[in-house]
């Protein structure tokens, strides 16, 4: 793979359910330094689904805006995260003969297609082939099999699937900002770029990204990713609950969450109050803090179940040694970790981004771990993204010839 060279600039754009996010990054000698960020409220998503073509443009348009400003340059093209219910992830494995008795790259690339030969519908797209483990005639747990000598070369691989309309809308909102999409990125699988150490995927672990719409769980054992899935479930839902319960408007709710939400109402100070707006030009009340963790602490449990049984579904339950990394927006509630650990009975921190440098306390945020990720995702690809090209430059015409392929094949 080709490394990128310094002073390359790399752009993370987060598309979530609640805000979109643009990391802008600079590939240096030691690494990556984080040089803008840009955020704005999402208008057009829904459980991570694009719904709105026009506000979801808009408010991307926004993000960049702030991100090219605060960097000083201007951004042409984008590693952009795609997550939601319609996200399916598999595990597959080929098997193809060696030739010449020594693995070469054409036998691995041969085996990874072997591998990606499984039947999906007419309408879902592959979004990632990531290799487990090869396997050399009776010989696994091999990382790298080129050189080695052999005659029959299995892979094991993750296979992430999409649907194809979600990934066409997404390049779509992004060509419409002027920007083409170097990649599409799982969100999770970007996430745990920022926030994971190498042990704790070699020892087993999982990385619950829960963000406004969705919960992304992602597991890793033996240093590889074994296990994908996204949840319909999200920090949204708490809000919901708390605008509910309380009778205030969504935004107040939202606000009220961010200032005064706990995950667990042990953390509430006796005779602790808040002022909570009301509807309908009525007046503000007074209230106890811990009516607020109230509503807040059975929503967060019932989260954690579900997380659960994902979990338990995938068969790795058991083998979490490293335990489980939280990220994303919604688990910046204080006392998530424990109400984790008390539902899923292994060891819970809190995932914040990593392995940059430069913004370094901007970006220290569960809520940007994503769009950390997918800079570090870039700079692992080694791809130069260029300045923004004049008014109707060519888009990218390999994730868009891509998912149009595969939408065309439907008809």
């Amino acid at each position: 793979m080709a490394k990128t060279k310094p002073n390359e600039i790399i752009v993370g754009l987060d598309i979530g359910t609640t805000k979109i996010a643009a990391i802008v990054g600079e590939v240096t000698e030691e690494g990556v330094d984080v040089i803008g960020i840009g955020t704005a409220p999402s208008k057009g998503l829904r459980r991570g689904v694009v719904n709105n073509i026009d506000a979801t443009v808009s408010s991307i348009q926004a993000a960049i805006d702030e991100a090219e400003n605060m960097a000083g340059c201007e951004i042409q093209t984008v590693y952009a995260g795609i997550s939601g219910a319609h996200v399916r992830g598999l595990n597959s494995h080929g098997i193809v003969a060696v030739k010449d008795k020594e693995v070469r790259d054409a036998d691995v690339a041969r085996v990874i297609e072997a591998a990606k030969a499984v039947a999906i519908p007419m309408d879902r797209e592959v979004l990632h082939v990531l290799p487990q483990q090869y396997v050399i005639d009776d010989q696994d747990g091999i990382r790298d099999p080129v050189g080695m000598a052999g005659v029959r070369l299995e892979a094991k691989v993750h296979i992430v699937t999409t649907a194809v309309t979600s990934a066409q809308n997404v390049v779509k909102c992004a060509n419409r900002c002027g920007l083409s999409v170097a990649d599409i990125v799982l969100e999770p699988l970007a996430s745990a770029q920022a926030v994971l150490e190498d042990d704790e995927k070699e020892l087993g672990v999982a990385v619950i990204d829960i963000g406004g719409g969705t919960c992304d769980v992602v597991v890793y054992a033996e240093g590889a990713l074994v296990h994908s899935a996204v949840l319909p479930l999200g920090g949204g839902h708490i809000t919901n609950d708390v605008a509910t319960v309380l009778r205030t408007p969504l935004d107040s709710a939202e606000k009220i969450k961010k200032k005064y939400g706990v995950a667990s109402r042990a953390l509430v100070e006796d005779g602790a109050t808040m002022e909570v707006p009301s509807v309908g030009g009525r007046g503000p009340r007074v209230i106890p803090r811990v009516q607020l963790a109230e509503i807040i602490e059975p929503r967060v449990e019932e989260i954690f179940e579900h997380i659960k049984r994902e979990l338990m579904r995938s068969g790795y339950a058991d083998g979490l040694a490293a335990g489980v990394v939280l990220t994303g927006g919604a688990t910046a509630l204080d006392g998530v970790c424990d109400v984790a650990e008390q539902v899923l009975g292994v060891p819970a921190r809190r995932g914040m981004p990593g392995r940059v440098g430069g913004l370094v306390d901007v970006v220290r945020s569960p809520a940007y771990a994503t769009g950390v990720g997918l800079v570090l995702y870039g700079a692992r690809q080694g791809r130069q993204l260029a300045l923004r090209a004049p008014a109707g430059a060519q888009t990218d015409r390999g994730v868009f010839r891509r998912v149009w392929g595969r939408l065309a094949e439907m008809f």
